[in-house]
């Protein structure tokens, strides 16, 4: 459930990466409320995957280079405490589950955050056997995580950002390397957890149809900057928009574009299958309906 409690407040930030000539952000400005499922949609090196990281610190504390502007997250700045205490705020989960994953069983996976946080045996295993269980890898964890799945490897490496307990959980192209199947099963288990924790949820995805599927609001980058923000809907019905950013709109989207160019509008834009299928229903039978 979103709230009107503003969780990321993003400040007038730009940030240049230390042996780059140009900013990789460059003057964002924007708030994301607590519970929100924010999905941001940009061209390659449009800045997605440098916005993920100012949002647990590891931009600018462990890339260093030049931060203009405050990144506040939970009433802290990201560039006044540590990584490891924004970590127990913002879970991180990256493009390459394989590249997360280092231990030779699941539960020493999960419990390696909780254990570096010096916590007590039963608490360690008790966040294990949570998020075990959230993300449907209980009866796991001796299994090494090579022997899992693209998309197992991934819920894995979800699990280990929720052992931290966070309350923002951050995925930057966390499905660029799964499958169709794979893929909804990643959006669906942290919409599970949006809905069922009121976790905020930020994805960083070159994936139209899931974002328009999942995302309470859309933001569009382009060039480093934010040029646009709304809900699916309004992202997806500015067609001149998403050809500037070279984004692709969901197919029952493109559809009704065409419909309308051709003097069949829609009752409502859809952008999911299952409203482009009851307007094309109502469409049908108010063409029935007005037969001589």
């Amino acid at each position: 459930m979103i709230t009107k409690e503003p969780y990321i407040v993003i400040s007038d930030v730009s940030y240049r990466y230390s042996d780059a000539k140009h900013y990789a952000l460059e003057e964002l400005n924007f708030t994301i409320y607590k519970g929100e499922f924010v999905v941001i949609l940009g061209e390659h090196l449009a800045g997605k995957s440098t916005f993920c990281q100012i949002l647990n610190g590891v931009i600018p504390n462990f890339k260093g280079g030049e931060m203009k502007g405050s990144v506040i997250v939970g009433g802290l700045n990201t560039q006044e405490v540590s990584v490891a205490e924004m970590a127990q705020k913002v879970g991180m989960v990256l493009q390459d589950p394989a590249a997360q994953l280092f231990t030779t069983k699941v539960i020493n996976e999960v419990a390696f955050g909780p254990e570096n946080l010096c916590l007590d045996v039963d608490e360690i295993l008790e966040r294990v056997r949570w998020a075990l269980q959230v993300v449907g890898l209980a009866g796991f964890e001796e299994r090494s995580p090579t022997s899992l799945s693209g998309g197992q490897q991934q819920r894995l490496a979800i699990a280990a950002a929720l052992a931290m307990r966070p309350e923002v959980l951050v995925l930057d192209e966390a499905t660029s390397q799964l499958d169709p199947i794979g893929t909804i099963e990643v959006f669906s288990l942290v919409q599970e957890l949006n809905k069922k924790y009121n976790m905020t949820i930020v994805i960083a995805t070159h994936k139209s149809e899931e974002a328009a599927q999942f995302a309470d609001r859309i933001l569009i980058l382009h060039q480093h900057r934010l040029i646009a923000q709304g809900v699916p809907q309004e992202i997806y019905q500015n067609t001149k928009l998403l050809e500037q950013v070279n984004i692709p709109s969901p197919q029952v989207s493109r559809l009704a574009t065409y419909l309308e160019e051709h003097s069949l509008r829609l009752p409502e834009f859809p952008i999911t299958i299952e409203q482009a299928r009851k307007g094309i229903e109502q469409l049908v039978r108010r063409s029935e309906n007005c037969e001589p």
